[in-house]
C-alpha cells in the first residue's frame, strides 16, 4: 500500500491533528521543491497583503450576531435569482477572493485544481464534485455583499471569539465584545450543543449550505458548511462546542481542507479539456438550475 492510501484508510482512527501532520509530511515528500511548503500557507502576519488584513479588519469588526441573523433570514428563502452551476461558475471568473494571501487567480480555477487534485488521488465522485463547488456560495457578491461578508475565515458569533481565529485581536472593536453575554466562552450556547446550532459569521460557506442541503451526502454539506472554519479543523479550537457528530465528521473537513489549501498554485488548467467531465458529474448529483 502506497503511503497515500495509507493515509486514506487511516482517517476514520486518528484524530484530526494527526491527519493533518500526516497529511503535510507527505505532501512536503510528495511535491517539494514542486509547490511551496505547507508553513508558507496562510501566512496571516503582519507579512500579510495589507488588503488582506484591512479585509480581516473589516469583516471582524462587522460581523455582529445581529448582522448574522440578519443575512440568514435575507437568504434563506433563495428568491435571489435561479441559475445553474455553471452561470455561477462563470460568474466567479470575474472574482478575485481579497482575503486569501495564497490565491491570485480567478475562483473558478481554483475549483478545478482542488477537485483535480481530489480526482487524481482517486477519492470517490461526489468528494470530487464537492471540491469543485464549494466555493460557490461566492456569488453573494454578485448580490451586492462586501467581501467580508462572502469570503474569509468563518467563526461563531454570539460567543467570546478564540485566539486561534486569524487576526483576533481586530474583534476588539466589534460591538458585541461590549456585551458580557456574547464575549463570555460559552455565550449564547451550551457546552457540546454542536457546530449545526450556533450560528457562525456569513458568508459563502452557509450561504451554499443552503442552497445545496436537499441534493448532497451529509458529508459533503459538512464540508461545504463548514470549509472555512478553520480555527477548529486546522486549530483545534472551539472543541467545547462540538458534540458527538462534528467529533466524528471533522475527519472529512480536515482531509479535504488540504486539497483545498494546497492545491493553490499559479498554474492553470485546460478548462475547455476538463469541462466535459465535470458537466457530468454535475448533472449526475444536481439538478439543471437551483434556487440561490
Amino acid at each position: 500500500m502506497n503511503k497515500l492510501l495509507l493515509f486514506i484508510s487511516l482517517v476514520g482512527t486518528i484524530s484530526a491533528k494527526d491527519v493533518s501532520h500526516e497529511w503535510e509530511s507527505f505532501l512536503q515528500e510528495k511535491y517539494t521543491p514542486e509547490v511551496k511548503t505547507a508553513d508558507s500557507y496562510r501566512n496571516y502576519t503582519t507579512e500579510a497583503p495589507e488588503s488582506v488584513q484591512q479585509f480581516y479588519h473589516d469583516n471582524h469588526i462587522n460581523q455582529t450576531l445581529a448582522f448574522v441573523l440578519k443575512k440568514k433570514a435575507t437568504y434563506s428563502s433563495l428568491d435571489k435569482a435561479q441559475m445553474s452551476i455553471w452561470d455561477v461558475m462563470d460568474y466567479l471568473d470575474s472574482l478575485v477572493d481579497e482575503s486569501d494571501p495564497d490565491l491570485g487567480l480567478p475562483q473558478s480555477i481554483h475549483a478545478y485544481q482542488t477537485a483535480e487534485a481530489l480526482r487524481k488521488d482517486g477519492h470517490p465522485r461526489w468528494l470530487i464534485l464537492t471540491g469543485f463547488i464549494h466555493d460557490l456560495g461566492k456569488v453573494l457578491a454578485k448580490f451586492g455583499e462586501p467581501q467580508w461578508a462572502v469570503v474569509g475565515d468563518i467563526y461563531p458569533v454570539g460567543c467570546k471569539p478564540h485566539k486561534k481565529v486569524v487576526y483576533s485581536e481586530y474583534f476588539a472593536d466589534n460591538p458585541d465584545s461590549d456585551s458580557p453575554l456574547y464575549h463570555s466562552k460559552y455565550g449564547i450556547y451550551k457546552p457540546g450543543c454542536g457546530f449545526r446550532n450556533v450560528h457562525f459569521s456569513w458568508g459563502h460557506d452557509h450561504y451554499l449550505y443552503t442552497v445545496l442541503k436537499d441534493h448532497l451526502p451529509e458529508q459533503a454539506l459538512y464540508i461545504i458548511r463548514y470549509h472555512s472554519f478553520y480555527a477548529a479543523h486546522r486549530e483545534g479550537a472551539y472543541t467545547y462546542l462540538m458534540d458527538d457528530y462534528d467529533k466524528e465528521m471533522i475527519k472529512w473537513l480536515t482531509l479535504f481542507s488540504q486539497y483545498d489549501l494546497y492545491s493553490k498554485d499559479p498554474e492553470s488548467f485546460d478548462v475547455a479539456f476538463l469541462r466535459p467531465y465535470y458537466e457530468e458529474l454535475v448533472a449526475e448529483f444536481l439538478p439543471e438550475t437551483l434556487r440561490w
